[in-house]
């Protein structure tokens, strides 16, 4: 019996051994291709980052993100990132309902189109009077270049935005969960307000096609803004 570390990197760049019976994966660069590191039933784990341990929350965030399809670029250093959110996040659920900043969650399937032009749209509009997080049910690995494209024509940044699991932590920490084509894999949590977008997916559209979605989405993001935030 084995389970599995979900991702290793270059083979300079990641070592797991035995320490006292149980297995280290130790990491040291930000460079690596898609592998697997074997771990045998009942061994422990330890995860270590650049020369520190990786926290439990870290260890959890980069098996999630590793399991995204196709190649895994920046997995080491999304880690921390995906981690310091989620534990955000958690903090924000536990202080709710906090009457303070509205908090809004876009969740679609892959995170790579409509939840991603939805959330740097209403961030960009918004400035600091919301706080948006995204999430997708099946990440796919990177954001498509149609959406950041069409993006920059009307002058939205992307930032270092990148498609991440949904987790149940910013679930509770939302005031408005936005979901677009990913069914119930959200879970309802009572005190929030959910709506579905009903949204054709930009994903493997031409750019004419992408335009005409992020229209549409800008228009509803603008209507939600007004909602939540007022003008």
């Amino acid at each position: 019996m084995f389970r599995f570390i979900a991702a290793a990197f270059l083979a300079a760049s990641v070592s797991a051994f035995a320490a006292d019976g149980d297995i280290n994966v130790v990491i040291e660069n930000h460079k690596f291709t898609p592998d697997r590191i074997e771990i045998p039933a009942g061994k422990k784990v330890k995860l270590v980052i650049d020369n520190r341990d990786a926290t439990a929350e870290e260890f959890e965030s980069h098996d999630l993100l590793a399991r995204r399809p196709g190649p895994q670029r920046h997995l080491a250093s999304l880690t921390g990132g995906f981690a310091a959110e989620r534990l955000d996040a958690l903090a924000r659920g536990d202080l709710r309902p906090h009457g303070g900043v509205p908090e809004v969650l876009f969740v679609c399937v892959q995170n790579a189109g409509r939840s991603q032009m939805a959330s740097a749209i209403l961030r960009h509009l918004a400035g600091n009077r919301v706080h948006v997080r995204t999430a997708g049910s099946e990440p796919a690995a990177e954001l498509r270049g149609t959406i950041v494209a069409a993006l920059d024509e009307i002058g939205v940044p992307v930032g270092g935005e990148y498609p991440k699991p949904l987790t149940d932590e910013v679930v509770r920490a939302a005031d408005h969960v936005i979901t677009m084509g990913c069914g119930d894999a959200c879970p309802v949590y009572p005190g929030r307000q959910y709506l579905d977008w009903d949204l054709d997916d930009p994903v493997g559209q031409p750019l004419a096609e992408v335009r005409r979605i992020r229209d549409d989405i800008e228009a509803r993001v603008r209507e939600l803004l007004s909602s939540i935030a007022g003008p």
